[in-house]
């Protein structure tokens, strides 16, 4: 609707259409989000209206929040241990979320080739990250 009531805000000189929508979006959402209440209240209400304390306890651990950094940066390692015409498609269709026809404009090259690419870097990168699953763990400091 902002596009509607204010044509005059969007340039096509600074960017796509697709991209000041985007941003308009985005600074919706942003707003949306300032409005919310940073606060909450421990207690919920029962079907009997009494009160309950809310179980906000986080069960994770710095054990768990290293292995989740840890599982990140062997994805990110194995991702670029790919070979370069692999490594862009995979990037720009798995998770840059881009189409098959958008990667092919991008990458300048046939979407067949995407496909090919795609199915081929998928593959390669499954292999790499299940090497990494069989690899024998490091011993626990603590046993």
């Amino acid at each position: 609707m902002t596009l509607v009531r204010e044509p005059k805000k969007y340039d096509p000189t600074r960017g796509p259409l697709g991209a000041f929508l985007y941003g308009i979006a985005r600074n919706r959402v942003m707003k949306h989000l300032e409005r919310l209440p940073r606060e909450f209240s421990l207690e919920v209400k029962n079907s009997e209206g009494e009160a309950m304390a809310l179980d906000v306890a986080d069960h994770r651990t710095p054990a768990h929040w290293a292995e989740i950094r840890e599982r990140r940066e062997r994805v990110r390692s194995a991702v670029l241990s790919l070979p370069v015409e692999f490594r862009e498609t995979v990037v720009l269709c798995e998770l840059e979320e881009m189409s098959y026809e958008q990667a092919a404009q991008a990458l300048e090259c046939p979407i067949g080739t995407v496909r090919s690419r795609l199915h081929r870097g998928r593959a390669l990168l499954l292999a790499k990250l299940e090497m990494l699953r069989e690899a024998p763990k490091r011993a626990n400091a603590s046993r």
